[in-house]
């Protein structure tokens, strides 16, 4: 992470968990702050999807727009690097208005991808592809491994012999570039960002608390008709479940339900647990980076605490 500059314009971001507040403490720092909300979200994009996102409803988004909300049918993809780009141009133009962006979701890929920036690689060769797991399945991934040492020292070291996809991605970017993976990945890690950041963070201090919360959207969802919402898409017969929008959690195990692959309890169980998986990885992701502001989100002053680290920002 680029070291913080006092000089520089700052940006901030609101993130956490699913279901752990993160709309609700961005609504009431815009209340105190001439913020604009940027949306960081995967499943928000997608117009038609509301319940099952846990999308503000049309008075809050009139009262606090945010950006990259609703801007693709779920018939498109967008990609974290799609993201990057929209999200560098959305904030460019709130600072031009004397505006402090914050960035609020929980598609912590997407964060990554602004924050560290994207290795400008090429992209998949099938054939390529389809030969080096050829390769693989003669000779076995840790043969793959060793080949890949030969060429790049530093990203094998960093890689596992185990690890099949990065390892074929890296051996395939070596044989369409010429160059190894490792030097993209320093042009990544030099990539500046021409403003600072003030991550916050949200988790309830209690683990099974947020389980419990999860537990209680993922019924108020199934509460407010999230089965006809799916249904409607599942109607329109150009979408599967192969597709980025339909592989969100929750309309994802609801898609199972229609195909009959099991019963309307299992589908509610597996949605749960799916976002409890899905709230995992997010911490997971969260924890690996360096200066993040953790918030309790339960707390009484989780708004004055987060005020007083966004400080800086309006300064």
């Amino acid at each position: 992470m680029q070291q913080s500059n006092p000089n520089r314009p700052k940006v901030i971001f609101v993130m956490g968990p699913t279901a752990s507040g993160k709309t609700d403490l961005a609504m009431r720092l815009c209340d105190e702050l001439p913020c604009d909300l940027i949306s960081v979200d995967s499943a928000m994009i997608y117009r038609g999807m509301d319940i099952g996102t846990a999308k503000p409803d049309p008075q809050t988004l009139a009262a606090y727009p945010h950006r990259l909300v609703d801007i693709l049918d779920p018939s498109e993809a967008y990609s974290a690097a799609q993201f990057r780009a929209d999200a560098l141009t959305e904030i460019a133009e709130i600072q031009s208005r004397g505006r402090l962006p914050l960035l609020v979701g929980g598609t912590m890929l997407y964060f990554n991808a602004l924050q560290q920036g994207l290795a400008n690689l090429p992209e998949a060769d099938p054939e390529l592809r389809a030969r080096l797991e050829a390769d693989a399945a003669l000779l076995g991934w840790p043969a793959m491994h060793a080949r890949l040492a030969l060429v790049d020292p530093e990203g094998a070291q960093r890689l596992k012999p185990t690890d099949a996809q990065r390892l074929q991605r890296a051996l395939e970017v070596y044989e369409l570039t010429g160059r190894p993976i490792s030097e993209h990945w320093r042009e990544q890690a030099d990539a500046q960002l021409p403003f600072d950041i003030i991550p916050l963070a949200l988790m309830p201090q209690d683990r099974p608390r947020l389980h419990q919360r999860i537990e209680q959207r993922f019924d108020l969802m199934l509460a407010a008709d999230f089965e006809a919402e799916v249904r409607q898409l599942w109607e329109r017969g150009d979408l599967h479940e192969r597709m980025p929008s339909i592989r969100c959690v929750g309309y994802r195990q609801m898609w199972s339900w229609f195909s009959g692959e099991y019963d309307r309890e299992t589908m509610r169980y597996k949605g749960i647990v799916a976002t409890r998986q899905l709230a995992k990885r997010q911490l997971t992701w969260l924890r690996s980076w360096p200066q993040v502001h953790w918030l309790d989100s339960e707390s009484p002053k989780l708004v004055s605490d987060a005020l007083k680290l966004a400080d800086p920002a309006v300064i």
